[in-house]
């Protein structure tokens, strides 16, 4: 059904472009921008899984996708419509049983924050404990497979992803990984790991489960005041530094000494208190475990790249499958290139200045000639998207809030200590 509303859409785009003299080519008219909105809405209605991956596609939505696409998905990172008090009534009676109201001393029925699969509400239990509950949309775990086959299907229509992505790995990626999501309980199981995780780290706040409030479908946990992660860009450079170093080590920490990560980097998943300096973490739903082997293939090619040892970091992009053993040496080269220009970071020394650095246009640049002009880049594994989602949002949270960072001698301090 959302095919055809956009296929009537560009139909419409495409006379009106005729009757102004201007070519109708089909592609075009289904990228324009009512169309765009049109998606959008279809994707928020939908929530769940679908908007789930609106949020991953529109991560990178300014460099590598088509303006008005990328401005109606944008929508997505941070909306949704939320659920009326009836509906939030009836799920908490299906996860508490009868006489659940008993439980607290006062509930907010107006959210404090809405996401793909689920809203926020503060609450005050009966015996005075302040929470945040978590409560899931109703449907959105049995919905996962059918949303993301849908967006897929959209994906395919607008056949505009970056690099040719293999959209049919990514929705099976999608698929396990946003079905481990909707389960509040391994969230929660996640989060109690994690805190023990960065325990040593007195930056980081992690916040308790209460165990007898969670459910599959609805997750207890501390109600943590902080200000919104983006406030540091009004504050001092030593404290945007510190929080962006704080951050920083912790992505290396997660990949190579925890082998656990939280790879949703979306602001909202974080907030501040100014009066400690901590950093709040505050959703772990799209938390992944690495094999052993896999993050021995990512130290070997940081290494490598450190030490600026180009035959080291083509055989490990082939160890990882950013490229083929039987691929040509141009296609070799060319992965390699990218790989030492994403890593630059990694290769300075001194502090990077992430919010002045024009790197994701250099890096989009050389992308799309490599991929779309001389065809020597593919996709990258289904596997690593949301380690690539982390690395990426990771970059843009640094440089929305102005942080300078010695990246590299945080990764070598972190792989040293390994």
């Amino acid at each position: 059904m959302a095919a055809g509303e956009l296929a009537f859409g560009a139909a419409a785009e495409g006379f009106r472009r005729l009757a102004r003299g201007e070519a109708a080519e089909f592609g075009t008219a289904l990228l324009s921008a009512p169309n765009a909105k049109r998606l959008a809405a279809r994707l928020a209605r939908l929530r769940g899984a679908a908007m789930k991956i609106g949020q991953l596609v529109s991560l990178q939505g300014d460099d590598v996708l088509p303006p008005e696409f990328a401005q109606a998905l944008s929508v997505l990172r941070s909306q949704a419509a939320p659920m009326p008090v009836e509906q939030i009534r009836r799920v908490l009676g299906r996860e508490y049983g009868k006489g659940w109201e008993k439980r607290f001393a006062h509930f907010e029925w107006e959210p404090v924050a809405a996401a793909s699969i689920g809203q926020v509400h503060r609450a005050t239990a009966s015996d005075g404990r302040v929470l945040a509950l978590k409560i899931q949309y109703p449907g959105v775990a049995r919905s996962i497979a059918s949303d993301v086959d849908n967006v897929a299907v959209l994906l395919r229509l607008f056949n505009l992803l970056p690099l040719g992505i293999d959209v049919a790995g990514m929705a099976a990626e999608a698929k396990r990984q946003l079905a481990q999501e909707a389960d509040y309980e391994a969230e929660s199981r996640f989060l109690e790991r994690y805190a023990k995780l960065v325990a040593g780290e007195p930056g980081l706040l992690v916040p308790r489960v209460h165990w007898d409030l969670t459910t599959p479908r609805v997750m207890a946990m501390d109600f943590v005041e902080g200000e919104p992660l983006e406030s540091l860009a009004s504050a001092s450079q030593s404290k945007r530094d510190a929080v962006g170093t704080l951050l920083e080590r912790l992505l290396f920490r997660e990949l190579f000494e925890f082998r656990v990560m939280q790879t949703d980097p979306n602001f909202a998943n974080y907030l501040y208190q100014p009066e400690s300096g901590r950093v709040v973490l505050l959703d772990f739903g799209a938390t992944m475990r690495f094999p052993r082997p896999f993050v021995q293939n990512y130290v070997r090619i940081t290494r490598a790249v450190i030490e600026g040892d180009r035959e080291a970091v083509a055989q490990e992009a082939i160890s990882i499958g950013y490229v083929g053993r039987d691929d040509s040496p141009e296609r070799l080269d060319a992965v390699t290139d990218i790989v030492f220009l994403v890593c630059e970071p990694l290769r300075h020394r001194g502090r990077y200045d992430f919010q002045g650095s024009d790197l994701p246009a250099r890096v989009r640049d050389l992308g799309y000639d490599l991929a779309f002009r001389q065809g020597l880049v593919r996709a990258p594994p289904p596997e690593t998207i949301f380690l690539h989602r982390k690395l990426v949002g990771n970059f843009l949270l640094l440089a929305r809030i102005g942080a300078r960072v010695d990246a590299r001698a945080l990764v070598l301090e972190v792989l040293d200590g390994r």
